[in-house]
Order: C-alpha cells, then structure tokens, then sequence
C-alpha cells in the first residue's frame, strides 16, 4: 500500500511538472510571435512612456526593461501598411505604446488604488478623481496585453506632432474623438489618424483619438505577461 501511495505521488508530480513545461513551452512560442516593430518602421518615430516617468504613473511601469514597441506579427504587419500609407501623406507614426505585459496593467491599478499618489493629476486628470478612472480608461484587463493594440499619433515630415486637441493618456472627455471642444483642424488631425488606420484595419476606441486594435487579432481571450526586454 505504501509502495502504491508513493507511485501515485509520483505519477502526480510528473503529470503537473509536464503541464507546467507544457503551458511554458507554449507560451514561450506564442511570444515568439512578437515583432519588434522599429524593425518593420525604421523611420517612425519611438516614444514609449512606461519605459520612463514621463506618464501619468510619473514612473517607469511594471514590465518595461526596454523602450521596444512590440506586437503580434499580424498586427505589425497590418500596422506596417497603416505606416506607408500616412508616408504617402507627408506623415510619420510616433508610437506611444503597444503590447502592455499584465504586471503594468496590475501597477496601473496599484496607482489608481493610491489615493495619496496625486503628483500628475494637474496634467493627466484635472477633472476627474482617481476612482473615476478604473473602468473606461484604467482596466484591470487591458486589450495591450494581447498584443494587438497600440497608441499613437501622427507627426509631419519634421517630427513635429499634429495637434490633436489633448495630450497622450489625457483622461478627460477631450481625449474622446469627436468631442465637441476641439477645433476644426484638431478634429481633422484625429480623423486623418483615424481613417489611415481604418484602413489597416484597425478599429478606434471613441473616449481616446490614440488608441487602436487590430480587428483580427490573433490571440482575443489571451493577456500575455512577458517583460519587454
């Protein structure tokens, strides 16, 4: 009976070691499906803020050990048609963000959870209270972390970026496409962005101008947690 008891233990262990090596393996090989994307875009231009302090955090995020832009092939390679065509007119892509490891979605919530961490409210959230942001722009789940989502704006031959009316991660209503206080020339600005990208195929997010996601993305039900190295 002891003998028996021992093999069972055994014959346990070795079927959870083998799944575990198992799921590893696989998500090792989901993540090789990554694309650093400066590779397809040499000429866009880089910007990624959770690798430094310049966000709404005001610190370097959770996961990021390199200012990569990464994404899933399928997307990189749509967001590369998306590139030529705003070449095509006199423009460049900066890129903000793009796969989002989940550990920087769950720093992102330790944040808003801080209610004595105030230090960027003045320019990323003047009207609105940290409990106001969980939900339509803070997400305990973020479509980032599948790998098929990224930010971005457009910038002209120079670099310089169009005016979109509202910063980059701005939460406030004026980060929502159509919203009704911005100019003429900011709306053009945010439709030229968002036609090109529609054109990729790519589906826009109403409350920010800067946030896109591949419709066919590749991995729906999946957040990867892989650092960015």
């Amino acid at each position: 009976m002891v003998l028996y008891k021992q093999f069972k233990l055994c014959l346990l262990l070795s079927i959870i070691t083998f799944s575990s090596v198992a799921n590893a393996n696989v998500r090792n090989t989901k993540q090789q499906e990554f694309i650093d994307v400066a590779t397809l875009l040499p000429t866009a231009l880089f910007d990624i803020r959770y690798y430094s302090s310049n966000n709404f955090v005001g610190k370097p995020i959770d996961g990021y050990k390199s200012a990569k832009c990464l994404l899933h092939k399928t997307t990189a390679y749509a967001l590369q048609k998306a590139h030529k065509q705003a070449q095509l007119a006199g423009l460049n892509f900066k890129i903000f963000d793009c796969y989002r490891p989940q550990r920087a979605v769950d720093h992102f919530v330790r944040w808003v959870n801080d209610p004595t961490d105030l230090v960027t409210k003045a320019t990323y959230y003047p009207n609105l209270g940290k409990d106001e942001l969980l939900g339509g722009y803070i997400a305990a789940k973020s479509g980032h972390s599948r790998g098929s989502t990224l930010d971005l704006t457009l910038t002209d031959s120079e670099g310089t970026e169009l005016n979109m009316g509202s910063l980059f991660d701005m939460f406030d209503t004026l980060s929502n496409t159509d919203d009704l206080r911005i100019t003429t020339r900011q709306k053009a600005n945010r439709y030229k962005l968002k036609n090109i990208m529609l054109a990729a195929g790519f589906a826009p997010y109403s409350m920010e101008w800067w946030h896109f996601t591949y419709k066919q993305q590749a991995y729906p039900n999946t957040y990867f947690d892989f650092v960015i190295e």
